[in-house]
Protein backbone atom coordinates (compact mmCIF):
# COMPACT_ATOMS: atom_id res chain seq x y z
CA UNK A 1 0.00 0.00 0.00
CA UNK A 2 3.05 2.30 0.20
CA UNK A 3 2.37 3.79 -3.24
CA UNK A 4 -1.34 4.16 -2.60
CA UNK A 5 -2.13 7.31 -0.62
CA UNK A 6 -5.76 8.11 -1.46
CA UNK A 7 -9.18 6.68 -0.63
CA UNK A 8 -12.58 7.22 -2.20
CA UNK A 9 -15.54 8.05 0.03
CA UNK A 10 -18.95 7.23 -1.42
CA UNK A 11 -21.78 8.89 0.51
CA UNK A 12 -25.30 7.85 -0.49
CA UNK A 13 -27.90 10.00 1.25
CA UNK A 14 -31.62 10.46 0.91
CA UNK A 15 -31.19 13.67 -1.08
CA UNK A 16 -27.85 13.26 -2.86
CA UNK A 17 -24.98 10.99 -3.85
CA UNK A 18 -21.45 12.23 -3.20
CA UNK A 19 -18.17 10.71 -4.33
CA UNK A 20 -15.06 12.44 -2.96
CA UNK A 21 -11.35 11.66 -3.11
CA UNK A 22 -9.41 12.02 0.16
CA UNK A 23 -5.68 11.92 0.87
CA UNK A 24 -4.01 9.86 3.59
CA UNK A 25 -4.72 12.61 6.15
CA UNK A 26 -8.45 12.46 5.39
CA UNK A 27 -8.38 15.80 3.58
CA UNK A 28 -10.60 16.20 0.51
CA UNK A 29 -8.61 16.58 -2.68
CA UNK A 30 -9.38 19.87 -4.38
CA UNK A 31 -11.34 19.42 -7.58
CA UNK A 32 -12.00 15.71 -7.01
CA UNK A 33 -15.59 15.66 -5.81
CA UNK A 34 -18.92 14.78 -7.42
CA UNK A 35 -22.31 15.72 -6.01
CA UNK A 36 -25.50 14.46 -7.69
CA UNK A 37 -28.82 15.48 -6.19
CA UNK A 38 -31.91 13.28 -6.22
CA UNK A 39 -35.30 13.27 -4.53
CA UNK A 40 -37.29 10.45 -2.96
CA UNK A 41 -40.88 9.92 -3.95
CA UNK A 42 -43.05 11.42 -1.21
CA UNK A 43 -46.79 10.84 -0.81
CA UNK A 44 -49.49 12.19 1.50
CA UNK A 45 -50.16 8.62 2.68
CA UNK A 46 -46.69 8.46 4.27
CA UNK A 47 -44.85 7.17 1.22
CA UNK A 48 -41.11 7.88 1.19
CA UNK A 49 -39.20 5.67 -1.19
CA UNK A 50 -36.59 5.59 -3.93
CA UNK A 51 -36.09 3.53 -7.04
CA UNK A 52 -33.21 1.16 -6.30
CA UNK A 53 -32.08 0.80 -9.92
CA UNK A 54 -31.97 4.56 -10.47
CA UNK A 55 -29.99 5.04 -7.28
CA UNK A 56 -27.46 2.40 -8.34
CA UNK A 57 -27.08 4.25 -11.65
CA UNK A 58 -26.41 7.53 -9.83
CA UNK A 59 -23.77 5.86 -7.68
CA UNK A 60 -21.93 4.42 -10.67
CA UNK A 61 -22.18 7.70 -12.52
CA UNK A 62 -20.68 9.58 -9.58
CA UNK A 63 -17.75 7.15 -9.33
CA UNK A 64 -16.99 7.30 -13.05
CA UNK A 65 -16.99 11.11 -12.90
CA UNK A 66 -14.80 11.11 -9.81
CA UNK A 67 -12.13 8.93 -11.43
CA UNK A 68 -12.10 11.28 -14.40
CA UNK A 69 -11.67 14.29 -12.09
CA UNK A 70 -8.99 12.56 -10.03
CA UNK A 71 -6.76 12.05 -13.06
CA UNK A 72 -4.79 8.96 -14.05
CA UNK A 73 -1.95 9.32 -11.53
CA UNK A 74 -4.17 9.83 -8.49
CA UNK A 75 -6.62 7.16 -9.61
CA UNK A 76 -3.77 4.63 -9.70
CA UNK A 77 -2.92 5.60 -6.11
CA UNK A 78 -6.33 4.82 -4.59
CA UNK A 79 -5.94 2.29 -1.77
CA UNK A 80 -9.58 1.59 -0.94
CA UNK A 81 -13.19 2.74 -0.87
CA UNK A 82 -15.26 3.67 2.18
CA UNK A 83 -19.03 3.81 1.88
CA UNK A 84 -21.64 5.70 3.89
CA UNK A 85 -25.35 5.12 3.35
CA UNK A 86 -28.57 6.13 5.06
CA UNK A 87 -29.60 3.85 7.91
CA UNK A 88 -32.87 1.87 8.14
CA UNK A 89 -33.68 1.68 4.41
CA UNK A 90 -35.24 -1.64 3.30
CA UNK A 91 -35.40 -3.21 -0.15
CA UNK A 92 -36.47 -6.69 -1.29
CA UNK A 93 -34.56 -8.53 -4.01
CA UNK A 94 -34.66 -11.90 -5.71
CA UNK A 95 -31.78 -14.38 -5.88
CA UNK A 96 -30.32 -12.60 -8.91
CA UNK A 97 -30.05 -9.24 -7.09
CA UNK A 98 -33.04 -7.84 -8.97
CA UNK A 99 -34.97 -5.36 -6.84
CA UNK A 100 -38.53 -6.48 -6.15
CA UNK A 101 -39.51 -3.32 -4.30
CA UNK A 102 -38.52 0.31 -3.99
CA UNK A 103 -36.10 1.28 -1.24
CA UNK A 104 -38.40 2.09 1.68
CA UNK A 105 -36.77 4.93 3.62
CA UNK A 106 -36.74 5.60 7.37
CA UNK A 107 -39.21 8.42 6.70
CA UNK A 108 -41.83 6.10 5.14
CA UNK A 109 -44.62 5.96 7.74
CA UNK A 110 -47.16 3.74 5.96
CA UNK A 111 -46.43 0.94 8.42
CA UNK A 112 -47.60 2.90 11.47
CA UNK A 113 -50.78 0.85 11.92
CA UNK A 114 -48.73 -2.32 12.49
CA UNK A 115 -47.11 -0.89 15.62
CA UNK A 116 -49.98 -1.81 17.95
CA UNK A 117 -50.10 -5.34 16.55
CA UNK A 118 -46.37 -5.87 17.12
CA UNK A 119 -46.54 -4.37 20.61
CA UNK A 120 -49.31 -6.83 21.48
CA UNK A 121 -47.10 -9.77 20.49
CA UNK A 122 -43.77 -8.47 21.79
CA UNK A 123 -42.42 -6.63 24.81
CA UNK A 124 -41.49 -3.30 23.15
CA UNK A 125 -39.04 -2.27 25.86
CA UNK A 126 -37.24 -5.60 25.83
CA UNK A 127 -36.96 -5.37 22.06
CA UNK A 128 -35.53 -1.85 22.30
CA UNK A 129 -32.97 -2.88 24.88
CA UNK A 130 -31.90 -5.91 22.83
CA UNK A 131 -31.76 -4.25 19.43
CA UNK A 132 -31.18 -0.60 20.33
CA UNK A 133 -34.23 0.32 18.23
CA UNK A 134 -37.84 1.04 19.26
CA UNK A 135 -40.73 -0.57 17.42
CA UNK A 136 -41.48 2.29 15.03
CA UNK A 137 -42.20 2.80 11.30
CA UNK A 138 -38.57 3.87 10.75
CA UNK A 139 -37.31 0.34 11.30
CA UNK A 140 -37.61 -3.01 9.54
CA UNK A 141 -40.00 -4.88 11.90
CA UNK A 142 -42.88 -2.47 11.26
CA UNK A 143 -42.13 -2.29 7.54
CA UNK A 144 -41.98 -6.07 7.19
CA UNK A 145 -45.26 -6.50 9.09
CA UNK A 146 -46.87 -3.91 6.79
CA UNK A 147 -45.45 -5.46 3.62
CA UNK A 148 -46.96 -8.81 4.54
CA UNK A 149 -50.38 -7.31 3.75
CA UNK A 150 -49.35 -4.57 1.30
CA UNK A 151 -47.11 -6.86 -0.80
CA UNK A 152 -48.21 -10.48 -0.14
CA UNK A 153 -46.38 -11.54 -3.31
CA UNK A 154 -43.09 -11.03 -1.45
CA UNK A 155 -44.06 -13.85 0.93
CA UNK A 156 -44.96 -16.29 -1.83
CA UNK A 157 -41.50 -16.49 -3.40
CA UNK A 158 -37.82 -16.53 -2.36
CA UNK A 159 -36.86 -13.02 -1.22
CA UNK A 160 -33.75 -11.46 0.28
CA UNK A 161 -34.16 -8.43 2.55
CA UNK A 162 -31.37 -5.85 2.66
CA UNK A 163 -30.31 -2.23 2.79
CA UNK A 164 -29.53 -0.27 -0.35
CA UNK A 165 -25.78 -0.52 0.29
CA UNK A 166 -26.06 -4.31 0.50
CA UNK A 167 -27.85 -4.45 -2.86
CA UNK A 168 -25.22 -2.18 -4.41
CA UNK A 169 -22.38 -4.44 -3.25
CA UNK A 170 -24.22 -7.59 -4.32
CA UNK A 171 -24.46 -6.25 -7.86
CA UNK A 172 -20.92 -4.88 -7.95
CA UNK A 173 -19.16 -7.88 -6.36
CA UNK A 174 -21.53 -10.79 -6.88
CA UNK A 175 -21.92 -11.69 -3.20
CA UNK A 176 -24.38 -10.54 -0.55
CA UNK A 177 -23.40 -9.37 2.93
CA UNK A 178 -23.95 -6.41 5.23
CA UNK A 179 -21.89 -4.59 7.85
CA UNK A 180 -22.43 -4.69 11.61
CA UNK A 181 -23.27 -1.02 11.35
CA UNK A 182 -26.09 -1.41 8.84
CA UNK A 183 -27.46 -4.53 10.55
CA UNK A 184 -27.61 -2.70 13.88
CA UNK A 185 -29.87 -0.03 12.37
CA UNK A 186 -32.53 -2.45 11.15
CA UNK A 187 -34.27 -3.10 14.47
CA UNK A 188 -33.79 -6.85 13.91
CA UNK A 189 -30.24 -7.21 15.24
CA UNK A 190 -29.03 -7.84 18.78
CA UNK A 191 -26.44 -5.31 19.91
CA UNK A 192 -24.74 -7.42 22.56
CA UNK A 193 -23.79 -10.55 20.61
CA UNK A 194 -24.20 -9.16 17.08
CA UNK A 195 -26.75 -11.63 15.74
CA UNK A 196 -30.19 -11.49 14.13
CA UNK A 197 -32.97 -11.57 16.76
CA UNK A 198 -34.78 -14.91 16.61
CA UNK A 199 -37.90 -13.78 18.48
CA UNK A 200 -38.52 -10.89 16.10
CA UNK A 201 -37.88 -13.05 13.04
CA UNK A 202 -40.32 -15.67 14.34
CA UNK A 203 -43.08 -13.14 14.96
CA UNK A 204 -42.52 -11.59 11.52
CA UNK A 205 -42.22 -15.00 9.83
CA UNK A 206 -38.92 -13.96 8.28
CA UNK A 207 -36.28 -16.63 7.73
CA UNK A 208 -32.74 -15.84 8.92
CA UNK A 209 -31.58 -17.15 5.55
CA UNK A 210 -33.36 -14.24 3.85
CA UNK A 211 -31.10 -11.74 5.65
CA UNK A 212 -27.50 -10.93 4.69
CA UNK A 213 -24.56 -12.44 6.56
CA UNK A 214 -22.13 -10.04 8.24
CA UNK A 215 -19.06 -8.96 6.28
CA UNK A 216 -16.32 -6.33 6.36
CA UNK A 217 -15.00 -5.77 2.86
CA UNK A 218 -14.95 -6.96 -0.75
CA UNK A 219 -12.13 -6.62 -3.25
CA UNK A 220 -12.90 -8.00 -6.72
CA UNK A 221 -15.47 -6.24 -8.88
CA UNK A 222 -17.59 -8.21 -11.34
CA UNK A 223 -16.36 -8.15 -14.96
CA UNK A 224 -19.03 -5.62 -15.90
CA UNK A 225 -17.99 -3.22 -13.16
CA UNK A 226 -14.25 -3.80 -13.73
CA UNK A 227 -14.70 -2.34 -17.20
CA UNK A 228 -16.56 0.65 -15.77
CA UNK A 229 -14.24 1.29 -12.79
CA UNK A 230 -10.89 -0.32 -13.63
CA UNK A 231 -8.91 1.71 -11.07
CA UNK A 232 -11.18 0.44 -8.29
CA UNK A 233 -11.41 -3.17 -9.47
CA UNK A 234 -8.91 -4.89 -7.14
CA UNK A 235 -8.76 -2.73 -4.02
CA UNK A 236 -10.72 -3.17 -0.77
CA UNK A 237 -14.24 -1.74 -0.57
CA UNK A 238 -15.59 -1.62 2.96
CA UNK A 239 -19.22 -2.62 3.30
CA UNK A 240 -21.44 0.41 3.80
CA UNK A 241 -21.68 1.78 7.34
CA UNK A 242 -24.42 4.00 8.76
CA UNK A 243 -24.12 7.67 7.91
CA UNK A 244 -24.75 8.77 11.50
CA UNK A 245 -21.94 6.72 13.03
CA UNK A 246 -19.59 7.87 10.28
CA UNK A 247 -20.59 11.50 10.89
CA UNK A 248 -19.34 11.14 14.46
CA UNK A 249 -16.08 9.68 13.20
CA UNK A 250 -15.70 12.33 10.52
CA UNK A 251 -16.42 15.29 12.81
CA UNK A 252 -13.93 14.14 15.45
CA UNK A 253 -16.55 13.12 18.04
CA UNK A 254 -14.71 9.98 19.07
CA UNK A 255 -15.37 10.17 22.82
CA UNK A 256 -18.38 11.22 24.94
CA UNK A 257 -16.78 14.61 25.61
CA UNK A 258 -17.91 15.86 22.20
CA UNK A 259 -21.36 15.08 20.85
CA UNK A 260 -22.15 15.31 17.15
CA UNK A 261 -25.07 17.58 16.26
CA UNK A 262 -26.07 16.92 12.67
CA UNK A 263 -28.77 18.74 10.73
CA UNK A 264 -29.06 17.68 7.13
CA UNK A 265 -32.40 16.61 5.71
CA UNK A 266 -33.26 15.25 9.15
CA UNK A 267 -31.32 15.71 12.38
CA UNK A 268 -29.53 13.75 15.09
CA UNK A 269 -27.51 14.23 18.27
CA UNK A 270 -25.11 11.37 18.96
CA UNK A 271 -22.30 10.33 21.33
CA UNK A 272 -19.69 7.68 20.60
CA UNK A 273 -18.89 5.01 23.19
CA UNK A 274 -16.94 1.76 23.30
CA UNK A 275 -19.83 -0.49 24.40
CA UNK A 276 -23.63 -0.33 24.47
CA UNK A 277 -25.00 1.10 27.73
CA UNK A 278 -26.37 -1.27 30.37
CA UNK A 279 -29.74 0.34 29.74
CA UNK A 280 -30.72 2.65 26.88
CA UNK A 281 -32.76 5.63 28.17
CA UNK A 282 -36.31 6.04 26.87
CA UNK A 283 -36.47 7.85 23.55
CA UNK A 284 -32.87 7.11 22.57
CA UNK A 285 -31.38 4.46 20.31
CA UNK A 286 -28.05 2.69 20.05
CA UNK A 287 -26.36 1.43 16.86
CA UNK A 288 -22.93 0.06 16.06
CA UNK A 289 -20.15 1.53 13.95
CA UNK A 290 -18.20 -1.71 14.35
CA UNK A 291 -17.37 -4.25 17.05
CA UNK A 292 -15.45 -1.74 19.14
CA UNK A 293 -17.65 1.37 18.84
CA UNK A 294 -21.31 2.28 19.20
CA UNK A 295 -23.22 5.53 18.84
CA UNK A 296 -26.00 6.44 21.27
CA UNK A 297 -28.38 9.28 20.60
CA UNK A 298 -31.66 10.57 19.34
CA UNK A 299 -32.87 11.40 15.84
CA UNK A 300 -35.32 14.01 14.61
CA UNK A 301 -37.27 13.36 11.44
CA UNK A 302 -37.41 17.10 10.87
CA UNK A 303 -34.32 19.23 10.35
CA UNK A 304 -33.24 20.83 7.10
CA UNK A 305 -36.39 19.46 5.46
CA UNK A 306 -38.50 21.50 7.89
CA UNK A 307 -36.41 24.62 7.29
CA UNK A 308 -36.81 24.24 3.53
CA UNK A 309 -40.55 23.67 3.89
CA UNK A 310 -40.86 26.84 5.96
CA UNK A 311 -38.92 28.91 3.44
CA UNK A 312 -40.77 27.54 0.40
CA UNK A 313 -44.28 27.50 1.87
CA UNK A 314 -44.07 30.87 3.59
CA UNK A 315 -42.05 32.41 0.75
CA UNK A 316 -39.38 33.71 3.07
CA UNK A 317 -35.86 34.14 1.71
CA UNK A 318 -32.81 32.70 3.45
CA UNK A 319 -31.39 36.16 3.99
CA UNK A 320 -34.56 37.60 5.47
CA UNK A 321 -35.01 34.65 7.80
CA UNK A 322 -31.38 34.80 8.95
CA UNK A 323 -31.61 38.54 9.68
CA UNK A 324 -34.83 38.06 11.63
CA UNK A 325 -33.48 35.17 13.68
CA UNK A 326 -30.68 37.34 14.97
CA UNK A 327 -32.85 40.33 15.92
CA UNK A 328 -36.04 38.97 17.48
CA UNK A 329 -36.36 37.81 21.10
CA UNK A 330 -37.11 34.05 21.30
CA UNK A 331 -40.79 33.32 21.79
CA UNK A 332 -41.86 36.92 21.21
CA UNK A 333 -44.12 35.72 18.39
CA UNK A 334 -46.37 33.90 20.89
CA UNK A 335 -46.49 30.77 18.76
CA UNK A 336 -46.09 27.12 19.74
CA UNK A 337 -45.03 24.65 17.08
CA UNK A 338 -44.86 20.88 16.88
CA UNK A 339 -42.20 20.35 14.18
CA UNK A 340 -43.23 16.81 13.23
CA UNK A 341 -44.10 17.34 9.56
CA UNK A 342 -42.21 14.17 8.59
CA UNK A 343 -43.34 12.24 11.66
CA UNK A 344 -41.56 11.87 14.98
CA UNK A 345 -38.67 9.85 16.25
CA UNK A 346 -36.88 10.96 19.44
CA UNK A 347 -38.04 11.32 22.05
CA UNK A 348 -41.69 10.33 21.80
CA UNK A 349 -41.59 7.98 18.79
CA UNK A 350 -45.33 8.47 18.30
CA UNK A 351 -46.10 6.23 15.30
CA UNK A 352 -48.34 8.76 13.55
CA UNK A 353 -47.22 12.18 14.81
CA UNK A 354 -47.92 15.34 12.81
CA UNK A 355 -46.99 19.00 12.79
CA UNK A 356 -49.03 21.82 14.29
CA UNK A 357 -48.90 25.58 14.86
CA UNK A 358 -50.83 27.18 17.71
CA UNK A 359 -51.24 30.81 18.70
CA UNK A 360 -51.64 32.44 15.27
CA UNK A 361 -53.27 35.88 15.24
CA UNK A 362 -53.84 38.56 12.62
CA UNK A 363 -50.50 40.05 13.68
CA UNK A 364 -48.52 36.85 12.99
CA UNK A 365 -46.04 37.13 10.13
CA UNK A 366 -44.45 34.52 7.92
CA UNK A 367 -41.13 35.24 9.62
CA UNK A 368 -42.72 34.61 13.02
CA UNK A 369 -43.89 31.17 11.94
CA UNK A 370 -40.50 30.31 10.44
CA UNK A 371 -38.67 31.36 13.59
CA UNK A 372 -41.05 29.42 15.81
CA UNK A 373 -40.48 26.30 13.71
CA UNK A 374 -36.70 26.52 14.06
CA UNK A 375 -37.01 27.18 17.80
CA UNK A 376 -39.12 24.04 18.09
CA UNK A 377 -36.40 21.94 16.44
CA UNK A 378 -33.78 23.40 18.80
CA UNK A 379 -35.96 22.50 21.78
CA UNK A 380 -36.33 18.92 20.53
CA UNK A 381 -32.54 18.68 20.44
CA UNK A 382 -32.34 20.08 23.99
CA UNK A 383 -34.57 17.27 25.21
CA UNK A 384 -32.37 14.67 23.50
CA UNK A 385 -29.24 16.23 24.99
CA UNK A 386 -30.62 16.02 28.54
CA UNK A 387 -31.62 12.39 27.99
CA UNK A 388 -28.07 11.59 26.82
CA UNK A 389 -26.77 13.03 30.10
CA UNK A 390 -28.58 10.21 31.90
CA UNK A 391 -26.39 7.55 30.31
CA UNK A 392 -23.24 9.34 29.09
CA UNK A 393 -22.64 12.50 31.15
CA UNK A 394 -19.68 14.82 30.82
CA UNK A 395 -20.15 16.35 27.37
CA UNK A 396 -18.59 19.78 27.01
CA UNK A 397 -19.31 20.70 23.38
CA UNK A 398 -21.67 19.88 20.55
CA UNK A 399 -19.88 19.73 17.20
CA UNK A 400 -22.22 20.80 14.41
CA UNK A 401 -22.30 19.38 10.91
CA UNK A 402 -24.74 19.41 8.02
CA UNK A 403 -25.28 22.20 5.54
CA UNK A 404 -28.71 23.19 6.87
CA UNK A 405 -27.20 24.13 10.23
CA UNK A 406 -23.69 25.29 9.32
CA UNK A 407 -25.03 27.82 6.80
CA UNK A 408 -27.11 29.55 9.48
CA UNK A 409 -25.12 31.20 12.29
CA UNK A 410 -28.40 32.42 13.81
CA UNK A 411 -29.76 28.85 14.04
CA UNK A 412 -26.43 27.73 15.53
CA UNK A 413 -26.82 30.36 18.25
CA UNK A 414 -30.42 29.30 18.79
CA UNK A 415 -29.25 25.71 19.29
CA UNK A 416 -26.70 26.78 21.89
CA UNK A 417 -29.27 28.90 23.74
CA UNK A 418 -31.97 26.22 23.76
CA UNK A 419 -29.67 23.32 24.64
CA UNK A 420 -27.56 25.27 27.12
CA UNK A 421 -24.24 23.99 25.80
CA UNK A 422 -21.58 25.42 23.45
CA UNK A 423 -22.13 24.54 19.80
CA UNK A 424 -19.01 24.56 17.62
CA UNK A 425 -19.05 24.65 13.84
CA UNK A 426 -17.28 21.49 12.68
CA UNK A 427 -14.63 22.00 10.04
CA UNK A 428 -15.56 18.75 8.33
CA UNK A 429 -18.28 20.11 6.05
CA UNK A 430 -19.15 16.62 4.81
CA UNK A 431 -18.83 14.72 8.08
CA UNK A 432 -20.31 11.40 6.90
CA UNK A 433 -18.16 11.42 3.77
CA UNK A 434 -15.01 12.21 5.75
CA UNK A 435 -16.02 9.51 8.23
CA UNK A 436 -16.24 6.97 5.41
CA UNK A 437 -12.75 8.00 4.27
CA UNK A 438 -11.36 7.70 7.81
CA UNK A 439 -13.07 4.35 8.31
CA UNK A 440 -11.34 3.05 5.17
CA UNK A 441 -7.97 4.57 6.09
CA UNK A 442 -8.18 3.03 9.55
CA UNK A 443 -9.15 -0.41 8.21
CA UNK A 444 -6.27 -0.26 5.73
CA UNK A 445 -3.84 0.65 8.50
CA UNK A 446 -3.03 3.99 6.88
CA UNK A 447 -4.35 6.36 9.57
CA UNK A 448 -5.44 6.68 13.19
CA UNK A 449 -8.67 8.73 13.42
CA UNK A 450 -7.78 9.94 16.93
CA UNK A 451 -4.76 11.75 15.46
CA UNK A 452 -6.70 13.39 12.62
CA UNK A 453 -9.20 15.58 14.44
CA UNK A 454 -10.55 18.05 11.87
CA UNK A 455 -11.05 20.72 14.54
CA UNK A 456 -13.80 23.26 14.87
CA UNK A 457 -14.43 26.82 13.82
CA UNK A 458 -16.67 29.42 15.40
CA UNK A 459 -18.13 28.48 18.78
CA UNK A 460 -21.61 29.67 19.76
CA UNK A 461 -22.01 29.90 23.53
CA UNK A 462 -25.36 29.75 25.33
CA UNK A 463 -26.70 33.05 26.65
CA UNK A 464 -27.72 32.44 30.25
CA UNK A 465 -30.31 35.22 30.23
CA UNK A 466 -32.37 33.29 27.63
CA UNK A 467 -32.48 29.97 29.50
CA UNK A 468 -35.78 30.70 31.27
CA UNK A 469 -37.34 31.91 28.02
CA UNK A 470 -36.54 28.64 26.24
CA UNK A 471 -37.79 26.64 29.23
CA UNK A 472 -41.12 28.44 28.88
CA UNK A 473 -41.29 27.71 25.15
CA UNK A 474 -40.46 24.06 25.85
CA UNK A 475 -43.22 23.78 28.46
CA UNK A 476 -45.80 25.10 25.96
CA UNK A 477 -44.48 22.76 23.28
CA UNK A 478 -44.79 19.74 25.56
CA UNK A 479 -48.33 20.72 26.57
CA UNK A 480 -49.38 21.00 22.93
CA UNK A 481 -47.75 17.64 22.19
CA UNK A 482 -49.67 15.95 24.98
CA UNK A 483 -52.96 17.50 23.90
CA UNK A 484 -52.66 16.68 20.21
CA UNK A 485 -50.51 13.56 20.02
CA UNK A 486 -49.56 11.56 23.12
CA UNK A 487 -52.85 11.88 25.05
CA UNK A 488 -54.80 11.35 21.84
CA UNK A 489 -52.90 8.13 21.11
CA UNK A 490 -53.49 6.88 24.66
CA UNK A 491 -57.16 7.79 24.37
CA UNK A 492 -57.50 5.79 21.19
Amino acid sequence: MSDRSYVVALDVGTSSVRAILYDHLARPVRGAAVHIRHEPRIGSDGTSEMDADKLVTLVLRSLVRLLRLAGAQRARSIAGVGVSTFWHGLVAADESARALSPVYLWSDTRSWKTIAQLQDRLDPEEVRQRTGCPIHPSYWPAKLAWLKSARPDLWSRPVRWMSFGDLLFWRMFGSLATSLSMASGTGLFRLADCGWDEELLSVLEVSPASLPPIGEAEQTLTPEHRLLLPQLADIPWLYAAGDGALANLGSGCLTPVNRALTVGTSGALRATHSVPPARIPQGLWCYRLDRKRVVIGGALSNGGNLRRWLLDTLRVTDGKLEDGLGRVVPGAHGLTVLPHLAGERSLGYAPHAFGAIAGITSATTAEDIARAGLEAVAIEFARVDRRLDEVIPGATTLVASGAALLRSPAWMQMMADAIGRPVAAGKANEASSRGAALFALEWLGLADPSKLDPGTGRVFRPRADLAATYKGIEARQESLYRALISDRILGN
